[in-house]
């Protein structure tokens, strides 16, 4: 336990503390000092108020909130699903998002516009993927698998259909940036739209994190131990949904770390949910933070989030899984 304690508390002083870091780490490097002055109010320099409030500020916070709800995502939905190489979008939200975001660019829309069709969209793919399931009549995580996968590969198919009509000089290159990642364009009137649904969501996955544990004991155990499996089955996923379709309508489609972080946090601290959900939500808040310090500092092309984490996370993902295998010899 005081293993745990130490490791939460490690966790969030580093998480509150990068930040400030970040800040100051550009093409334009602002002294950290610099920057307490500007957040507290009292720069006069309008050239560092701008960079940190306008540009830098903006992203960090969606890099913490969208690493949060994809990893926190990721862990409940491999928790409720006993599966282990489940990801968020698992239910097709991603690719729901996607097609949401295409269609607003083909359309000419302005960014807010992507953000909000693209939310909309997500979650009507769930929305799709759930009644597909009870057309089949038969309750079970398998179809419910097995329906968010017919989902997103038809989502993906008219994604591409999207693309093959876009203007490859003018549309064609933002869906694909968007496909890839990216938190450069977020402003603070943007992020105050998402960041309720994200907090809200955050909030009430740890209050429910005890249940996932009676749910991924498997549904017979569960309903023995008098759970409504169902039901709390749903609010799971409705509130993992969320955080998916939020993340993704403003960050764009980021691959890998919601499957990645919640096993490296699983490898930390455990399998037991009560601390893997909270914990998961840090590490995910801290690994997508480093990263996009990293895509905006690395090379003088910023680099899109999702390729980034690829390169990082795969090695990463490698070890784990191979430290894993040791400890089961």
């Amino acid at each position: 336990m005081k293993k745990h304690i130490s490791i939460f508390v490690f966790s969030l002083l580093t998480l509150i503390i990068l930040p400030f870091i970040s800040i100051s780490m550009g093409r334009f490097y602002i002294p950290i000092n610099d920057v307490m002055i500007a957040l507290i109010g009292k720069s006069d320099d309008m050239v560092i108020n701008k960079i940190v409030f306008n540009l830098r500020l903006p992203r960090i916070l969606t890099a913490v909130l969208v690493g949060a709800s994809l990893s926190c995502a990721g862990t409940a939905y491999q928790g409720v699903f006993k599966n282990p190489l489940v990801s968020p979008d698992l239910l097709g939200v991603s690719a729901g998002a996607c097609v949401g975001a295409a269609i607003s660019i083909l359309l000419g829309l302005d960014y807010g516009f992507t953000i909000l069709i693209s939310f909309i969209t997500g979650i009507l793919c769930v929305g799709l993927t759930m009644t597909f399931t009870l057309c089949i009549k038969r309750k079970s995580n398998l179809i419910l698998l097995l329906s968010g996968i017919i989902v997103g590969k038809f989502m993906d198919s008219i994604l591409g259909g999207l693309k093959y009509f876009a203007d490859s000089e003018s549309q064609l290159g933002d869906i694909v940036y968007w496909q890839m990642g990216s938190v450069a364009r977020v402003t603070m009137q943007r992020l105050r739209f998402i960041a309720p649904i994200i907090l809200i969501s955050l909030f009430m996955m740890f209050a429910l994190r005890w249940r996932i544990n009676l749910l991924a004991v498997g549904e017979r155990d569960a309903q023995s131990l008098g759970v409504n499996v169902a039901i709390e089955r749903s609010v799971v996923i409705l509130f993992s949904t969320l955080l998916t379709a939020a993340s993704v309508s403003i960050s764009g489609s980021i691959g890998w770390l919601g499957l990645i972080i919640p096993h490296i946090t699983r490898w930390v601290i455990g399998t037991d949910n009560k601390h893997l959900i909270p914990l998961s939500m840090l590490f995910g808040a801290l690994f997508l933070l480093i990263v996009d310090t990293l895509a905006r500092t690395l090379t003088p092309l910023e680099l899109p989030l999702g390729v980034l984490i690829g390169i990082i996370g795969t090695p990463i993902f490698a070890i784990v899984l191979i430290k894993q295998r040791e400890k089961t010899i």
